[in-house]
């Protein structure tokens, strides 16, 4: 009986040995015929062609079944889930959340493959022929509606201020003595031709910058930076627009700049060998052998994290230059010394310009080249893993950059002036004539700071989660949060008339899960945080309940009730906004009690970020919306640090896992905005020992008492009391009994006599509680009144305690 052989590859696309014991599973019986029943396999591992892990197996069909449509996956032994469904990719149906693959039989369709990760498929990367001694390079890239597509090499020479690394519009710039690599397409994929003598030797191509010379749908010649690129060359923030560029390679925007060929297996053992043409590489196993000292290891739990959030660009006081990477392992020690045991960097892949934050995004497999580049990253956080602290790191997978994107994703393969439906990487609604007079009314908004990615393509959202796979697998960050979800799962709507579009909203949602499931196989114990303003209790819902499975999201409704500057309403307890005015009235304590007790559900609970501290309109730092702007000095910053001092403890106290703002320790007081920070940097080292050195103090001691307390670390919490008048309330923390009790009051005055609160007595276990923290300590710049660490008695659910003004007690219970 004729027979038609498949042969089947799951290419993990990672070089972690995450996948084990795979078995192919499809819709096929043992002679070859469809079935409902499906057959499963063994698959042979091997090594695939990039050099990562990869499983075989063929099949042979009954030649009958041409035509037929099979379906098929694999089921492989993860470290911590065995017998795993590890198809990460779902259906090209926005309603279904199905993950198989499908073809259709037929007599030259004899291969399938299927990459979890594709960060080593695409791009100018390593290439093993069997026999070969050395690997080879092969350029791959995705272009479906370009009409041709070579590789171009610009020439380069470190040592020559005139080495632009830019190739015009008009091909000028292009090294004449360079060969000119031709690629052929397969469903859309470019590929050099592997057997090419020319593309023998990888390290033949190191350190070379290239670009793809692509004829685009119109029969345009356009010059295109590579999508999948590990390194560009530009440092600066210049983009020439096409035109010739005479300038440095310094100068340039790297989002426009030349890609250079660069090998993710070698790192340099040199922090400071950061040029085009690194002399220290080593092997990446080698680099990582010394990643943890001793008990020093990052934690694993989300619970256990303290969370420092991090700006890279706004460190290298005083110079008014963007900080990089170099300034941030430099300020390694201050964290350890701080006490935080999380990190949480704003991006940091390759961004429009050098003046901004980061969450223009162009390119997400490579580290931002005028910071430092991607071995510096690894070497910040080889740095803090050794001293026990966790990277996260920020990522934007909402929209592309907004600027100076003409040669990255915006208009790839073709003019988007001309058919703005072909925007490969961009969601397009219709067709042109569907929007006469204005054709960009087709494109999605979605909140964020760009049109809407075109999550129901495949590739699109596979280039996204293959980013995460290659920060968490090659970089080794402990974990990601995501920008503004809300933008990819509900925001989608039309440019033309605001109107929703589910179906891009529903792709959205397909897109989070397929991230979601990516990361966990990559590092089941990485953290997953959304940015998420939509109280969608899916988001921290589990993948195998059909929801998106994410670790936890930010709590901006803690924030509102706790500090509350911004444009927010009176539905909005906002303490700290209303105690800064100074008038004695009442404050909505039940409002901000409400927020407290939902910090016990997945959350993030921060009193300052990165958009609250002046970003945002009428925000403002912790310490000055204390007291509403007045000059910071005297008997008013003693009232501002105690007001900030409270306005951490109970973000600290909380059940949810606390995060701060860089420079919340000192007292930071300027501005914080995308565009200035550069001229409103603040003296993080200097103002430790000097006008910052009591809430320093107080940080440290808080974050100490925090991670060695187990009932400050856990789910539960109890609010037992609150008095809006007296601007008082009290909660408990339980671990699993009740253990610890706060007392806090954003009074003018201190409780000095006691005060007294009755609850349940079932809520507050009679017993003896001893003061173990007190912030308005002498050593803090308090006025040490507290209960001087005595053990007072609760009878019947009842405590009589001197409470400090714009303060708060911390109570344990004694065995």
């Amino acid at each position: 009986m004729p027979q038609i052989a498949v042969t089947f590859t799951f290419h993990s696309g990672v070089k972690r040995h995450i996948f084990q014991n795979a078995r192919l599973s499809g819709s096929w019986d043992a002679s070859g015929q469809f079935s409902n029943q499906w057959t499963q396999v063994p698959m042979t591992a091997t090594q695939d062609e990039i050099g990562c892990d990869a499983f075989i197996a063929t099949v042979s069909f009954d030649a009958s079944q041409a035509g037929t449509v099979f379906s098929w996956g694999v089921v492989a032994d993860l470290a911590e889930a065995p017998n795993s469904w590890v198809i990460a990719t779902e259906v090209p149906d926005e309603s279904s959340n199905q993950r198989v693959r499908t073809f259709t039989l037929a007599q030259d369709q004899t291969r399938q493959d299927y990459w979890f990760a594709s960060g080593r498929r695409f791009g100018a990367q390593k290439y093993y022929t069997p026999g070969a001694i050395n690997p080879g390079i092969r350029f791959t890239m995705w272009a479906p509606h370009a009409r041709n597509v070579e590789v171009v090499f610009a020439p380069f020479d470190p040592a020559s201020t005139s080495s632009t690394g830019y190739i015009a519009d008009d091909g000028n710039g292009v090294d004449p003595a360079a060969p000119v690599i031709p690629l052929t397409s397969s469903g859309g994929i470019w590929q050099s031709d592997p057997a090419s003598p020319v593309l023998a030797n990888f390290h033949d191509f190191m350190n070379r910058l290239y670009m793809y010379r692509i004829t685009n749908e119109q029969g345009q010649i356009t010059y295109k930076v590579d999508i999948f690129s590990r390194n560009q060359v530009g440092r600066g923030a210049t983009n020439p627009g096409g035109a010739h560029f005479t300038g440095s390679y310094q100068d340039l925007d790297g989002i426009v700049s030349c890609s250079v060929v660069s090998d993710s297996d070698l790192v340099t053992e040199d922090f400071n060998d950061a040029g085009i043409h690194k002399q220290t590489l080593i092997d990446s196993d080698d680099f990582w052998a010394n990643e943890y000292t001793g008990a020093a290891k990052p934690p694993r739990n989300l619970a256990d994290l303290i969370i420092y959030e991090l700006h890279v660009g706004s460190l290298g006081f005083p110079s008014t230059a963007s900080g990089t990477f170099a300034d941030a392992i430099a300020f390694v020690d201050e964290l350890a010394l701080l006490g935080v045991n999380a990190v949480e960097l704003l991006p940091v892949l390759e961004y429009d310009g050098d003046l901004q934050w980061g969450y223009g995004t162009a390119l997400f497999f490579c580290l931002q080249t005028s910071a430092g580049g991607g071995n510096q990253m690894k070497h910040f956080i080889r740095a803090c893993h050794q001293k026990g602290i966790a990277v996260i790191l920020d990522v934007a997978y909402n929209h592309f950059a907004t600027s100076d994107g003409e040669r990255t994703e915006w208009g790839y393969d073709s003019d988007p002036n001309i058919a703005p439906q072909d925007n490969l990487w961009y969601w397009y609604e219709g067709q042109p004539a569907d929007y006469p007079g204005d054709p960009s009314g087709g494109y999605l908004n979605n909140d964020s700071s760009g049109y809407a990615p075109r999550f129901s393509e495949e590739n699109v959202r596979h280039m996204f989660t293959s980013s995460a796979a290659a920060l968490l697998d090659g970089f080794h960050f402990d974990g990601l949060r995501v920008d503004l979800t809300d933008a990819i799962h509900q925001n989608n709507t039309l440019n033309a008339n605001g109107w929703s579009v589910s179906r891009a909203n529903l792709y959205g949602i397909k897109f989070l899960r397929e991230l979601a499931r990516t990361v966990k196989m990559v590092n089941p114990s990485a953290f997953l945080i959304a940015e998420d303003h939509t109280g969608w209790a899916a988001m921290t819902q589990p993948l195998s309940q059909g929801a998106i499975g994410f670790d936890a999201v930010w709590y901006a409704d803690f924030y509102h009730h706790l500090i509350g500057d911004g444009n927010y309403g009176n539905n909005y307890a906002k303490l700290l906004k209303n105690a800064g005015y100074g008038s004695p009235g009442p404050l909505n304590m039940g409002f901000f009690a409400g927020a407290l007790l939902g910090t016990q559900y997945d959350k993030i609970s921060y009193h300052e970020n990165h958009d609250e501290a002046g970003n945002d309109a009428n925000t403002e730092r912790t310490i000055v919306t204390a007291v509403n702007y007045a000059p910071l000095v005297g008997d008013t910053r003693k009232y501002a640090e105690a007001r900030s001092r409270f306005a951490f403890g109970m973000s600290a106290l909380s059940a949810g896992t606390p995060m701060f703002l860089m420079g919340e320790e000192i007292g930071a007081a300027k501005w914080f905005k995308y565009d200035t920070f550069n001229s409103n940097k603040e003296d993080l080292l200097g103002q430790r020992t000097a006008d910052g050195q009591f809430l320093f103090r107080f940080y440290q001691d808080l974050i100490r008492f925090v991670s060695s307390t187990a009932a400050a670390r856990s789910s539960s919490l109890d609010v037992i009391y609150t008095h809006n008048d007296n601007r008082v309330i009290a909660f408990t923390r339980s671990d699993p009994n009740p253990a610890l009790l706060v007392l806090a009051s954003l009074n003018d005055s201190p409780f000095a006599q006691g005060y007294f609160i009755a609850t349940d007595y079932s809520r507050l276990p009679t017993g003896g509680w001893r003061e173990v923290f007190n912030s308005d300590s002498a050593s803090y710049g308090g006025d040490n009144v507290g209960n001087f660490g005595a053990t007072l008695p609760v009878n019947n659910g009842q405590i009589d305690a001197v409470i400090p003004a714009h303060g708060f007690v911390v109570f344990e219970k004694v065995p």
